[in-house]
């Protein structure tokens, strides 16, 4: 039988060789805690702390701001130096509560739980109690997630640990070393859906992970391992379900819709945290890699840790740099700033000594209609038209093509010997779109 896929994909430079191999080291924070009210989603948290109060790791420092929006916690203790706005990893500036870190690390009381004890209205508070979001990138509440219209049709669970993004080694080393943990949260989540089955999903690249989790479920009812394919973008939503379940969702489409629910591996391991343990989100895996960094690092961060921090700990930058991405390169944002706080989707930063972007504008060309960008798109869109019609700006034009479909992954970007900036054009043209829709 063939490898679990889908059409389309590329196959980049994986770099993961620089951190796999890298255990997780537990990194403390020296300098002041920038905690973002916006890290996921929805409405931004509002603060329930003022200049002055003392906190507790582990403590509520704000509250959820609407019904798609999770609480904040304190993950070291120390006093509030008060509500100021700071630079997210988008370069936008959002609102903040500032932490001066005694170094203490005193925690609140976490009060543990059975699952077996636990209902399900209990569970998903405790998920959202322990502001639990999606944790590989984009920061959607778990809670609501996990809270479909109706939950009997959910037929999968599938546990994202395909990792496809080229350096990123966060998920990898946490299945590694903590593979109880992703068990036991895809356990949690099965106890919502009592028709589901559970999938942990990896790619083809991780038989060490394959091989761990195989043992550990090979013995528990409804759940299965599944061995994908490595290729870019495999991770993806759509990609992943039509890979494992042959079912295929659009722009207008929820997983559910599917009969589907997708979660990525530090998610499930949150989500295992904070229902069976009581700990909400305060730490996750941060890898620090690229050419550009001395000595590549898997670190357990605490939230509202300073990124160059963790410059220092990993041996500090070579001599030359000219690209600072938080998060992978294809999907990744481009940094100017160095100061920025770590966040419960802050997956990697990535350094490197050259930019190949920037490059490749040097050399970019017309259009020579190869259809390489359509070969390679997993949406099955035709991205040269579509940038073209966004660098026109032909709003109708592009939605009768079906460029909403685009899932911004840069497949058609990374394969096009033109050289244009194919998933640039497109993204922009998108939110133009979504922005006139809102105003409708």
């Amino acid at each position: 039988m063939g490898k679990l896929t889908f059409k389309g994909g590329i196959h980049p430079y994986e770099g993961k060789e620089l951190a796999k191999n890298q255990p997780v080291e537990k990194y403390l924070p020296k300098g002041d805690m920038v905690y973002l009210m916006s890290q996921h989603i929805g409405a931004p948290s509002v603060p329930c702390v003022k200049k002055g109060d003392q906190v507790l790791a582990g403590q509520k420092i704000a509250d959820a701001g609407g019904f798609v929006s999770v609480p904040q916690h304190a993950s070291v203790s120390g006093t509030v130096k008060g509500i100021e706005k700071r630079l997210n990893a988008t370069g936008a500036m959002v609102d903040a509560v500032i932490v001066d870190n005694d170094q203490q690390y005193q925690e609140v009381e976490f009060v543990p739980a059975a699952l077996e004890d636990l209902t399900k209205e209990e569970i998903l508070n405790r998920i959202k109690e322990g502001g639990v979001v999606g944790m590989g990138g984009a920061g959607f509440p778990t809670h609501v997630k996990l809270a479909p219209k109706d939950p009997s049709k959910i037929e999968y669970v599938l546990v994202n640990g395909a990792e496809c993004e080229p350096y990123i080694t966060s998920d990898y080393r946490r299945m590694l070393e903590e593979p109880e943990k992703v068990v036991e949260g895809l356990k949690v989540i099965l106890k919502l859906f009592d028709s589901a089955k559970g999938y942990i999903c990896i790619e083809d690249n991780k038989p060490d992970c394959i091989e761990k989790m195989q043992k550990l479920v090979k013995d528990i009812p409804r759940i299965e391992v599944k061995e994908v394919m490595t290729k870019y973008p495999q991770g993806g939503e759509r990609t992943l379900i039509y890979a494992t379940t042959g079912r295929e969702i659009n722009s207008t489409m929820l997983p559910a819709d599917v009969g589907c629910v997708v979660d990525n591996v530090a998610t499930v391991i949150a989500i295992y945290e904070a229902v069976i343990l009581g700990k909400p989100v305060v730490d996750r895996v941060v890898t620090i890699t690229g050419d550009g960094i001395k000595a590549p690092k898997n670190f357990s961060v605490y939230t509202g840790t300073d990124m160059s921090e963790l410059i220092d700990a990993a041996g500090g930058l070579k001599a030359k740099i000219e690209k600072i991405i938080s998060g992978g390169p294809m999907m990744g944002f481009p940094l100017y700033e160095l100061h920025i706080p770590c966040t419960k989707t802050t997956s990697a930063f990535l350094f490197l000594e050259h930019d190949a972007v920037a490059e490749a504008q040097k050399i970019q060309t017309a259009c020579i209609n190869c259809g390489r960008c359509v070969s390679v798109c997993p949406g099955h869109v035709l991205p040269a038209r579509l940038a073209t019609l966004a660098e026109r700006g032909d709003m109708a034009g592009f939605e009768a093509l079906d460029g909403m479909e685009c899932c911004e992954c840069g497949c058609c970007s990374y394969i096009c010997p033109a050289k244009r900036p194919l998933t640039q054009s497109i993204k922009s043209m998108r939110k133009m779109v979504l922005a006139s829709r809102k105003k409708k």
